[in-house]
């Protein structure tokens, strides 16, 4: 008996695994780095979906900038698809997932007779990374991206309040180069009633020592503004630029008479890779997988197929 036990386990058990692991459910596998298998139901046709991604970059990103700056546009923008596909069992082409897309006919329109010059250097960027997407732990990640940071770019949980292991803060100090890293735009006392009240009915701001009132409470590490008190209310610096249409949430105030001055650094949350950030590291020699490493911590590069 004791034999046949030893027999068992030997022979039979691996096959069990075997089988087990070749019948497990597709969100527990893993696969190669090299090469990552997408289900069936989220695979679109290689062609659509890569002009598709030229689409995005022609859309995101200017067609002048370094080709290892596109390059790491187009990884990014497939990455983003990829994940956003496979988190809504997508079988189409995923057009409208919060990321800009043109078509041919827009193209020739934004750029005229530079058309055929600036759609053979996408097309040529998109083409050499074709396939290729950023992983962690073998999923697709969420490539977020903006146009520039504010010298370091912002980890995810203080712009959506969740931590994102690959979403870290890193610096990009390049962008300081960026044109129009610093913005000044100024509000009157009644644009601000008018578009705080608008959003939110019970919000009160004295005219009167306007300086007393309006108090930044905390700064990310980034320097994002992460709690600041408006009149009788609390709020954060994402909220305070999506009410004023600022360029980023790392600002700072000043107050003459009745104008509020706000002065802005970068574009965008800042969370992910910075355009411009990539474009200058580019110009600097570093490849399109230097500057994703540098920009999304710990990933890894994997091929869908």
């Amino acid at each position: 008996m004791i034999l046949i036990y030893i027999l068992i386990s030997i022979i039979l058990l691996p096959a069990l695994i075997t089988y087990c692991s070749s019948h497990s459910s597709q969100q527990t596998e893993t696969a190669p780095e090299s090469e990552l298998a997408m289900p069936e139901i989220i695979r679109p046709s290689s062609a659509e979906f890569e002009d598709y991604i030229k689409g995005v970059v022609a859309a995101e990103m200017p067609a002048l900038f370094q080709q290892e700056a596109l390059k790491a546009q187009a990884v990014s923008a497939r990455t983003y698809a990829v994940r956003k596909m496979q988190e809504n069992a997508a079988t189409e082409v995923p057009y409208q997932i919060g990321q800009a897309y043109i078509t041919i006919d827009e193209m020739k329109q934004k750029w005229g007779n530079n058309f055929a010059s600036y759609y053979n250097k996408i097309s040529d960027a998109v083409d050499a990374t074709k396939g290729e997407i950023m992983t962690y732990q073998n999923e697709p990640i969420l490539a977020v991206f903006h146009a520039q940071s504010s010298g370091k770019t912002e980890s995810a949980e203080n712009v959506w309040s969740q931590s994102v292991p690959y979403l870290q803060s890193v610096e990009s100090i390049v962008d300081e180069n960026a044109p129009d890293f610093e913005k000044t735009v100024s509000f009157t006392y009644d644009e601000i009633i008018k578009k705080f009240t608008e959003k939110y009915n019970d919000f009160h701001l004295q005219k009167e020592n306007m300086t007393q009132q309006i108090i930044i409470k905390s700064r990310s590490d980034a320097g994002y503004v992460q709690q600041i008190q408006i009149g009788n209310q609390t709020f954060t610096g994402k909220e305070v630029r999506e009410v004023l249409g600022l360029r980023s949430a790392n600002f700072t105030i000043t107050i003459e008479n009745d104008t509020l001055f706000f002065t802005t650094k970068g574009y965008g949350h800042g969370a992910g890779m910075s355009q411009y950030g990539a474009e200058f590291m580019a110009q600097q020699g570093k490849t399109y997988h230097e500057i994703l490493q540098h920009y999304y911590t710990g990933i890894s590069f994997s091929t869908i197929s």
